[in-house]
């Protein structure tokens, strides 16, 4: 089931995504479905222009990170594959939704995309094994884990490089049900492919992914992990447009601006 939020012009609402691409019809429901149990409300509305779809999730608490979760994009960038994934966080003032512009920040030259599978948290989970952490997930969505790689090469923590507004677009809907180790991520830049690469590569798999971040703290509802990006991240500019797409889930498309 394909879980999203969007507005007509007033307060957010949630829908269930209804038809095939191209054709799709929003199903209202009552309440945040995540939160509260989701009532028909009986309207449908078709996904046209009239309709912005918003982030379909606003982490209430954090967005946890992995970084080198596949093997070519450690080696891409030089790095060595730990054998414990690399862990960041990002904050919630980071996210966007689909077709919001990703802002360059005034102190990076070199901002590139990272096409990511995210997990959305469905309720408080700590100290979970993989056996039982998917219990824990509400559903998965596509991520764009937009980086100043000039600025993270400079400095040993990460925040300037990864942190800035408009760093996270996540959409353009949760999908509930998902075959997540085995799906392909795909990244693009005005149409041209970038990156390739498939969950079935990650060095550490979703449950896995869940159960060590729990570990070290506790997940929430609505709180959003990013699972890591494939080979061919690669540098944006003022002007482009940058997808993510996850299959199964969808095209999550954001514009490229830079103010002056």
């Amino acid at each position: 089931m394909r879980i999203a939020r969007f507005t007509t012009g007033s307060e957010p609402r949630y829908a269930i995504v209804d038809g095939e691409a191209g054709a799709e019809e929003l199903v209202v429901l009552t309440g945040d479905p995540m939160y509260t149990p989701g009532t028909v409300t009986g309207e449908r509305i078709k996904l046209t222009d009239e309709v912005r779809l918003l982030a379909p999730v606003i982490p209430r608490s954090k967005v946890v990170c992995l970084g080198r979760n596949y093997a070519e994009h450690a080696k891409e960038l030089g790095n060595e594959v730990d054998d414990l994934p690399l862990l960041f966080l990002k904050p919630n003032t980071a996210v966007v939704g689909p077709d919001d512009p990703i802002v360059l920040p005034h102190y990076a030259e070199d901002v590139q995309l990272e096409a990511e599978l995210a997990i959305v948290i469905s309720r408080v989970c700590k100290d979970v094994s993989p056996e039982n952490a998917e219990q824990y997930i509400y559903g998965y969505t596509c991520a764009n884990d937009v980086t100043a790689r000039d600025v993270q090469r400079q400095e040993k923590q990460w925040f300037r490089g990864k942190a800035f507004d408009t760093s996270l677009p996540l959409g353009p809907w949760i999908e509930t049900e998902l075959a997540h180790d085995d799906v392909r991520v795909v990244g693009r830049i005005n149409g041209a492919e970038v990156q390739n690469g498939h969950t079935g590569d990650m060095i550490t798999d979703v449950a896995t992914v869940v159960s060590l971040v729990s570990e070290v703290t506790t997940l929430l509802p609505g709180d959003v992990i990013l699972t890591g990006t494939p080979a061919g991240v690669t540098t944006i500019n003022h002007g482009d447009v940058v997808e993510v797409e996850v299959e199964d889930i969808g095209v999550l498309r954001n514009p490229v601006i830079r103010r002056s």
